[in-house]
C-alpha cells in the first residue's frame, strides 16, 4: 500500500508510511524463505514496538479529540493483537509450529492495519488536523520513538501520558535484555540474504557496533553514531589488515565557503607524481547533507589518488540543519572555483579537472556542472555519480524493494530530506536537487558521465533513470549496476572486491577524459 496524496518528508503520515514500507519488505523476505528468519523477526519486532508506541502516544490521543473514536478503537485493538503475536514470536524459534503460525497471523494483521491506516485513517487525520501541523507531529513522533521500549508490551497501558511513564521504565529493561541475548548487535544489519558474503560482513560489522537507528535521532546524536567507515575498519581489524592506504601527502586547506566563512578542502597528492602539473579530481562526500564528513570518505579519496596519479580534493561543505539548502551546493561550487583559480599552487592543471561524488555528492557533481555551464565557465572533463540522489521524490521500484536496506533505508532518506530542506520546502523543486526534471538541453550540457548503482539501495532506480536521461540527451554515459551490495559500498575496497572493481571503473573513466591510464602509470 502507499499514501494516495502528497506529503513532506518530515510529516507524521510520511514517516508512518516509511515504517510500513520497511516492515512490508521484511515480511516479503520471510515469505520468500530467504535471509535470517530470527533476525528479520527481531528487527520487525523492534520496528513495530517503536512505531506502535509513537502512534499511541502522539497520534491516537488526537484521534479522540478530533472525533475519530472508531478509528482509534480499531487501531488500538490491532496494535494489541500485533504485540501479543510479537511476544509469541520472541518466545519461540523459526521452524516451530507456534512460531510459524504466529508469523503468518502477524503478517495478515499488520497488512490489514496498514491498509486501513493508509487508505482511511491517515487521510482523514490530515484533513482534520491540517497539513500545516503534520511536520510538528512528525517531530513528536520521532521524539517518541527515541523514548520507546524496544520490545512489545501488550498488557501495558496504551494511552498517552501513562504509556510514556510505563515506556520509560520498560526501555532500559528491554535494552539490557537485548544486550544479553545478543539481539541488539543484529538489529542494524541487513538480514535479507540478498548481499554477497563480503558485503554482509560489512553490514554485520556495523550492526555489531550497536548503533541506534539514525532516522530517529537528532542530527548531533546521529553524527556520533558509528558510520560506514567504522564498519570497514572493524572488518579490516578482524582480518588483520592495516590502513589507511598510504598516499604521497594529505593536507587540509582553509578556503572560503559561500557564506563569507571558511570550509576545509582536503588535498591528496600521489606518492610518485609524474612530470608537470597533475590533473585534479574533486570528490564530493555523501551523508544526505546532514551526516558524515571528509573523514568518513577518506579511504576512497586515497584510493582514487593512487589509482589515477591525480591530485584529489574533497570539500567539507556546510551541513544541515545548521545550514540548509542550498548551503552545501553553494559551498561545493565555491570550492570548485577556488580550486580552478589555485590549481597551479597545488601542482595541478586547471585545464584538466574532473568531478564526482557519492550519494548526495553524486547529486552535487552534476548540479555544479550545470551551474558552471550556464555561467559560461569551463566544465569538468568528466563526472562520476555513485548511487546518486537525483530526485527528492520516492522514485521507482527501489523505494519498495530496498526500503529496508542498510545502512540507508527509506526512513533515513526521509529523515535526511526533512533536515536538509527544513524551512525551504521549495528546495524539492529546485533543479539542483531534482535532476530528473532537467530538460534535454540541460542534460546535454553534461560531460561524459559514469553512473554506478547497486542492488540494496533505495536510490538505485533514480540513479539508473538519470543515466538513461543523460544517454537519451546524447551525453556519453556509462551505467554500471553492482548486485549483492549496498549503499556506501563504494569506499570499502579494502574488504570488498566489488568496491575495488567499481573504484577501478571510476579511475578508468577519469583517466580516459583527463589523459593517461588508470592504475599502473597513472595520469600524466
Amino acid at each position: 500500500m502507499a499514501l494516495s496524496y502528497p506529503t513532506q518528508p518530515g510529516d507524521i503520515d510520511h514517516l508512518i508510511a516509511d515504517d510500513h514500507a520497511i516492515v512490508e519488505r521484511q515480511f516479503q523476505h520471510l515469505e520468500a524463505g530467504r535471509g535470517d528468519r530470527r533476525t528479520l523477526v527481531d528487527q520487525i519486532s523492534f520496528e513495530l514496538s517503536l512505531h506502535a508506541f509513537a502512534e499511541e502516544t502522539v497520534m491516537y490521543p488526537l484521534w479522540r479529540e478530533l472525533g475519530m473514536d472508531e478509528f482509534d478503537d480499531d487501531a488500538r485493538e490491532e496494535h494489541g493483537d500485533i504485540k501479543e503475536l510479537l511476544v509469541t514470536l520472541e518466545k519461540t524459534d523459526p521452524g516451530e509450529a507456534e512460531f510459524e503460525a504466529a508469523l503468518t497471523e502477524l503478517i495478515s494483521v499488520t497488512r490489514h492495519h496498514v491498509e486501513d491506516e493508509e487508505q482511511e485513517e491517515l487521510p482523514a487525520f490530515r484533513a482534520k488536523v491540517g497539513a500545516e501541523r503534520m511536520a510538528e507531529l512528525g517531530q513528536k513522533f520521532l521524539a517518541a520513538k527515541r523514548q520507546a521500549p524496544p520490545a512489545p508490551h501488550p498488557h501495558a497501558p496504551d494511552e498517552g501520558r501513562i504509556e510514556k511513564v510505563v515506556g520509560a521504565v520498560a526501555k532500559p529493561v528491554d535494552a539490557a535484555k537485548a544486550a544479553v541475548t545478543g539481539k541488539k548487535k543484529r538489529l542494524a544489519t541487513d538480514a535479507s540474504g540478498l548481499l554477497d558474503p563480503q558485503a554482509q560482513a560489512i553490514v554485520d560489522a556495523h550492526s555489531s557496533l550497536g548503533p541506534q537507528p539514525f532516522e530517529i535521532l537528532e542530527p548531533e546524536q546521529a553524527r556520533a553514531q558509528p558510520g560506514p567507515d567504522d564498519a570497514v575498519k572493524k572488518v579490516m581489524e578482524d582480518q588483520g589488515l592495516e590502513g589507511p592506504e598510504p598516499v604521497g601527502s594529505v593536507t587540509d586547506l582553509k578556503i572560503p565557503d559561500a557564506a563569507g566563512g571558511e570550509q576545509t578542502l582536503r588535498v591528496y597528492t600521489p606518492a610518485a607524481p609524474g612530470e608537470g602539473p597533475l590533473p585534479i579530481i574533486m570528490w564530493i562526500h555523501g551523508g544526505g547533507w546532514v551526516l558524515f564528513d571528509i573523514d568518513t570518505y577518506d579511504a576512497f579519496c586515497r584510493g582514487l589518488t593512487n589509482k589515477t596519479g591525480a591530485i584529489v580534493v574533497s570539500p567539507d561543505y556546510r551541513r544541515a540543519p545548521e545550514a540548509v539548502f542550498p548551503a552545501s551546493h553553494d559551498d561545493v561550487l565555491a570550492a570548485w572555483r577556488w580550486t580552478v583559480a589555485n590549481a597551479a599552487q597545488m601542482g595541478g592543471d586547471p585545464a584538466r579537472m574532473a568531478i564526482g561524488g557519492e550519494s548526495v555528492g553524486g547529486n552535487m557533481a552534476p548540479a555544479t556542472c550545470l551551474q558552471l555551464a550556464e555561467a559560461g565557465e569551463p566544465l569538468p572533463a568528466a563526472q562520476v555519480c555513485v548511487y546518486p540522489l537525483t530526485t527528492p521524490e520516492q522514485f521507482g521500484e527501489s523505494m519498495e524493494d530496498a526500503a529496508d536496506g542498510r545502512p540507508l533505508n527509506r526512513a533515513l532518506l526521509s529523515w535526511m530530506a526533512m533536515h536538509a530542506f527544513e524551512g525551504v520546502p521549495e528546495a524539492a523543486q529546485d533543479r539542483r536537487i531534482d535532476l530528473l526534471s532537467w530538460p534535454r538541453e540541460s542534460l546535454a550540457l553534461m560531460p561524459p558521465t559514469l553512473v554506478i548503482t547497486d542492488e540494496r539501495d533505495v536510490l538505485r532506480s533514480q540513479g539508473q533513470q538519470f543515466a538513461a536521461n543523460l544517454e537519451a540527451a546524447g551525453v556519453p554515459t556509462t551505467a554500471t549496476y553492482y548486485e549483492g551490495v549496498m549503499h556506501e559500498f563504494f569506499g570499502a575496497s579494502a574488504v570488498l572486491d566489488k568496491a575495488e572493481a567499481a573504484q577501478q571503473e571510476a579511475a578508468a573513466h577519469f583517466a580516459a577524459a583527463l589523459g593517461g591510464s588508470a592504475r599502473g602509470a597513472g595520469l600524466s
